[in-house]
């Protein structure tokens, strides 16, 4: 015999007040009497009603959910960073019993700041993790305003202060290419992204801090910004490498893997030795990196450890109400040396070894 399904009516027949009464308690519009409170919630697991999540949920007035969205990668280049981000994620939160939610990501404001204001006001979701975060980030001021929680997997405006961790990327191409000059190179390009790229600008920073420090003019001719996608760097090494030969780069850094790859694609294609005739470093240390040919010298970011943070900074966040210290957390990259920059990787040290340095050969 198929039951019939419990409704609101049921919950309010047994607790003895108005159905309207039992709708707005549970979707946390009214406070009552405790007593009052105590007999719905009773009512409501005796008779097993759970509308839009378990009674476990009904009773913290909590939906154990994290919503997370992110902007889609490109069909033909996979994502290698962002696969591991989210296991990392789901395993954090399933340790703490939370789960998370995917929604899609708009591009457009009204429609992505609709579906946040949706799940926060039907309370399918306790929090949001936020990543691809830029300048003048609608969803930070939403959140904010709305003051409902949120950890973000990246910074915004300098005067903008909002709990999150993010990578110090600046750090991470300073270090490259001190790597770089450490190896007599002093015409050194870069592989950068739009100027309105908050990351980007970041990055590109470290890389320009290290040039003033060596005393090395910055050539504007050697930066180049555009999409970070393999053919954005393979056309703008192909034009690099067009330039007249005292004014050629011998070395570039691309502010991602991709990037670096079509450079590498590039200078092959023209005769070049790649670590050789042109050094070319990455950022992110995916995968494939250590399998081209040659290995591909790159920055890696802890992008496992970085997930498992971000959740436990909002679980802490959405049970505790108190911001996280520091409230703003920068994880250095790690700088991976191969041969790609340096054919002697394994034997090579130099003048320079920082900390987080790491030389393999291959």
């Amino acid at each position: 015999m198929v039951r019939n399904r419990v409704t609101l009516k049921d919950v309010a027949r047994r607790a003895g007040v108005s159905y309207q009464t039992v709708s707005k308690l549970l979707n946390h519009q009214i406070r009552l009497p405790e007593e009052t409170e105590r007999r719905i919630w009773q009512a409501v697991e005796e008779l097993g009603y759970t509308p839009h999540y378990n009674a476990r949920s009904l009773r913290a007035q909590r939906s154990f959910t994290i919503g997370y969205s992110w902007p889609p990668s490109p069909p033909d280049e996979t994502n290698p960073i962002l696969d591991q981000f989210l296991q990392s994620m789901f395993v954090a939160a399933e340790a703490r019993g939370y789960y998370l939610l995917m929604f899609p990501y708009h591009y457009q404001v009204d429609k992505q700041l609709a579906t946040y204001a949706e799940l926060i006001d039907t309370g399918r979701v306790d929090g949001f993790i936020l990543s691809s975060v830029e300048y003048n980030d609608p969803r930070i001021r939403y959140l904010q305003e709305r003051k409902f929680p949120f950890v973000a997997f990246g910074r915004s405006n300098p005067d903008w202060h909002f709990p999150c961790i993010d990578v110090d990327g600046g750090k991470g191409l300073y270090e490259v290419t001190c790597h770089l000059i450490a190896l007599g190179h002093r015409r050194i390009a870069a592989l950068a992204w739009p100027e309105n790229s908050r990351v980007g600008n970041n990055r590109l920073e470290g890389y320009l801090i290290a040039l003033r420090e060596a005393n090395i003019p910055v050539n504007a001719t050697w930066i180049l910004r555009g999409e970070g996608r393999l053919d954005f760097g393979y056309r703008a090494t192909h034009h690099l490498l067009n330039l007249p030969s005292q004014q050629r780069p011998t070395a570039l850094v691309a502010l991602n893997d991709y990037m670096a790859i079509g450079a590498m694609q590039a200078a092959q294609e023209r005769g070049l030795r790649v670590g050789e005739d042109l050094a070319i470093s990455g950022f992110d240390d995916i995968p494939l990196a250590r399998y081209l040919t040659p290995p591909l010298t790159s920055l890696r970011q802890p992008i496992w450890e970085i997930g498992q943070q971000v959740i436990e900074r909002l679980i802490d966040l959405i049970e505790t109400g108190q911001f996280p210290e520091p409230q703003c957390q920068l994880v250095p990259p790690t700088l991976i040396v191969r041969a790609s920059t340096d054919p002697n990787a394994k034997a090579s040290t130099g003048s320079y070894s920082p900390s987080t340095k790491e030389v393999i050969n291959g």
